[in-house]
C-alpha cells in the first residue's frame, strides 16, 4: 500500500511522490504485495497458478524465445557497427531527427526515438528516421487522466528491432467505494476479498478491474515492411517457485481476467497488486552474461524483463514510523561492471547480483539474488526520511560507485557491509566555484570504458570525471540540459549517447 503524503510538483503526471507498502519483516523489506514465499496451490481454482494457455513462439533466426536463458557469448567482441565513428557526431543535424525526449539502442545498432505519441526508429539499415504514422499502444487514444496513459516516458532497445516504451498514468488513491481497501488491490471477477475476518469483505469491482490497463510498457518492434508497429502491451509474468512438494514450477498468474485480455504489469508474486504503474526509468543491459535484458523502474519497484516475459519487482525501502514500507520512485538504473544491477530512488538504493534466470528476480531469499547492498542512505547527505533526490548510479572500471542527485550532486559511494542501512558517502566537489555549480544539478550519469565518469547536468551540460578523478568540461557537447546518457561498448569505438534539450550527439572512442 502507497501512502499519499503530498503532490509532486515537478512531474507531469498526477501521482504521490511517496509509496509504501507494509512491511511486518524487515529482512524481507525489498518486497511487498502479496506473499515474499513460493506460493503453493492451494486449490484446483488459485489463479495465480494456472499456467500460461500459449506462449509465444520464437522468431526465426533471432535471438532466443522469451523466457529462454541467455545464451554463451560466442566471443566475437565488438563491431565496427553502422554509424560513423568519428569522435563527434551530432545525429540530429546528421540524420534529420526534428526532435526526440528518449532515445534507445537495440541489438541491431537501431537507434529508438520517443517524441510524446510518436516512436520513431533511425533505422540501422537505411540510415533513415521512420516514425509511427499514427499513434500505437498505449498512446492510442491520446493522453490524460481517462486515458490508458498521461504521457510516454522512456524508451529501450531490446533484440534486434524492438524496442520498450514506458508510460505514466495515475497512482492508485483511497477508493471512496471501498474504504479500507488496499489502494492497489484489485479484487478479481468471481472473488469477495477479506483481508479482516471480522469485516465484510470487498466485493468485484467491474470499474477497478480497467486500472490493469493504464501506464506500463509497450512492446514494438520493426515489421517486413520497415515500419514501427505494437508487438504487445507487455503482460506475460514469469516467478520461478515450488509446488507443495518442493519441485520447481513458474507461477504466471492469469493473462485476462473478465473482459481486460491484458493486464499489463501486476506483481508477479500476486496479481491482484496493480503497484507498478508509471514507468520513470529503463536500462538495457549491453555486456556480458544478460546482455539483452532490460531493467524498467517504476513509481514502485524495479521490473526485469526478458523478450516478452518480465518479473516483478524489487525495490530498497525504509521503514516509517508506521512500519510501512516506503518505496520511493526509481530514476536511477544502472549495470555494474560486473553485470549487478544498480538501483537508485529518491530515498535509497541497493545492489542486485541477478541470477541468469529471470523469473528469480523478485525473489527475496538472499541465497538466490545476493544483495551487496540492501535498502542503503547516506548519512553525509541528509537522514533517511530525506529526499536524496537520485538520478544516476553507475559504477566505475576501477570499481568505485558514483551517485547522481537531482539536487545534491554526485557523491561516491563506499560500502560498509550488505545489510548496514547508512552506507559511506563523499561528496565530489570542483576545483572552482564553476565546477561546483555544474555538478549541483544532475540528470544522468554513464560509466565509460577508459575509466571515465560522464555527468549529464540539468543546467551545465556534459562534464567528465577522468580516470585521475579530474573533472572536466566536455566542450564537443554545448547544450546545458542533458536529458539521457547510453553507453554502448557493443561497438568499436565504444559509443557515448548524449541526448540534450536541443538533439542527440554521439561521442565514439570512450
Amino acid at each position: 500500500m502507497r501512502i499519499a503524503v503530498r503532490p509532486r510538483e515537478e512531474e507531469a503526471v498526477n501521482r504521490r511522490l511517496w509509496g509504501g507498502c507494509l512491511g511486518a519483516v524487515v529482512m524481507t523489506a525489498w518486497a511487498c504485495g502479496g506473499s515474499n514465499e513460493p506460493t503453493f496451490p492451494t486449490t484446483g481454482n488459485d489463479i495465480d497458478n494456472i499456467p500460461p494457455v500459449t506462449r509465444p513462439e520464437p522468431d526465426a533466426g533471432t535471438q532466443p524465445d522469451a523466457g529462454s536463458e541467455p545464451q554463451p557469448d560466442a566471443g566475437s567482441g565488438p563491431v565496427e557497427g553502422p554509424w560513423p565513428t568519428d569522435a563527434v557526431t551530432n545525429y540530429s543535424s546528421r540524420y534529420n531527427i526534428s526532435r526526440a525526449q528518449a532515445v534507445g539502442v537495440d541489438a541491431a545498432h537501431n537507434i529508438w526515438l520517443l517524441d510524446g505519441d510518436r516512436i520513431g526508429v533511425l533505422r540501422a539499415d537505411s540510415r533513415q528516421v521512420v516514425w509511427t504514422r499514427s499513434p500505437i499502444g498505449q498512446a492510442q487514444g491520446g493522453f490524460g487522466l481517462d486515458r490508458a496513459a498521461t504521457g510516454s516516458t522512456v524508451i529501450c532497445g531490446g533484440r534486434a528491432g524492438r524496442a520498450y516504451v514506458g508510460y505514466a498514468t495515475t497512482d492508485l488513491r483511497t477508493d471512496p467505494d471501498f474504504p479500507g481497501l488496499q489502494t492497489n488491490y484489485i479484487v478479481s471477477p468471481n472473488e469477495c476479498y477479506q483481508p479482516d475476518p471480522t469485516q465484510p469483505c470487498f466485493p468485484y469491482s467491474h470499474r477497478r478491474l480497467q486500472y490493469y490497463k493504464q501506464g506500463d510498457v509497450d512492446v514494438v518492434r520493426l515489421d517486413g515492411s520497415g515500419q514501427i508497429v505494437l508487438e504487445e502491451h507487455l503482460h506475460q509474468s514469469v516467478r520461478n517457485t515450488t509446488d507443495a512438494n518442493g519441485n520447481p514450477r513458474v507461477q504466471t498468474g492469469p493473462r485476462r481476467l473478465d473482459d481486460v485480455h491484458n493486464l499489463g504489469i501486476r506483481n508477479s508474486n500476486d496479481h491482484h497488486f496493480d503497484e507498478d504503474r508509471s514507468i520513470l526509468s529503463c536500462v538495457t543491459v549491453m555486456h556480458g552474461r544478460d546482455e539483452g535484458d532490460v531493467y524498467v523502474g517504476s513509481n514502485h519497484g524495479v521490473t526485469r524483463i526478458r523478450g516478452l516475459e518480465y518479473s516483478s519487482h524489487r525495490h530498497p525501502v525504509w521503514l516509517n514510523e508506521k512500519g510501512s514500507q516506503m518505496a520511493g520512485y526509481t530514476y536511477g538504473l544502472g549495470i555494474a561492471q560486473d553485470g549487478d544491477v544498480l538501483i537508485a530512488n529518491e530515498w535509497m538504493f541497493g545492489i542486485v547480483t541477478p541470477t541468469p534466470h529471470h523469473g528469480d528476480w523478485d525473489n527475496m531469499d538472499k541465497r538466490v539474488n545476493r544483495m551487496k547492498v540492501e535498502s542503503s542512505y547516506l548519512p553525509q547527505l541528509n537522514g533517511i526520511s530525506e529526499l536524496d533526490s537520485w538520478r544516476g548510479f553507475q559504477q566505475t572500471t576501477d570499481g568505485r560507485y558514483y551517485l547522481g542527485s537531482k539536487g545534491h550532486g554526485l557523491w561516491e559511494m563506499t560500502i560498509v557491509w550488505a545489510t548496514n542501512q547508512a552506507q559511506t558517502g563523499t561528496r565530489l566537489t570542483g576545483a572552482n566555484a564553476e565546477q561546483n555549480a555544474a555538478l549541483q544539478n544532475i540528470n544522468a550519469l554513464a560509466a565509460t570504458g577508459d575509466g571515465s565518469l560522464y555527468i549529464g547536468t540539468d543546467r551545465s551540460g556534459l562534464w567528465r570525471l577522468t580516470p585521475l578523478k579530474t573533472l572536466e568540461k566536455v566542450a564537443d557537447v554545448s547544450d546545458s540540459q542533458v536529458r539521457q546518457l547510453i553507453y554502448d561498448p557493443r561497438v568499436t569505438p565504444a559509443a557515448l549517447y548524449v541526448l540534450t534539450d536541443r538533439g542527440l550527439t554521439v561521442l565514439r572512442g570512450n
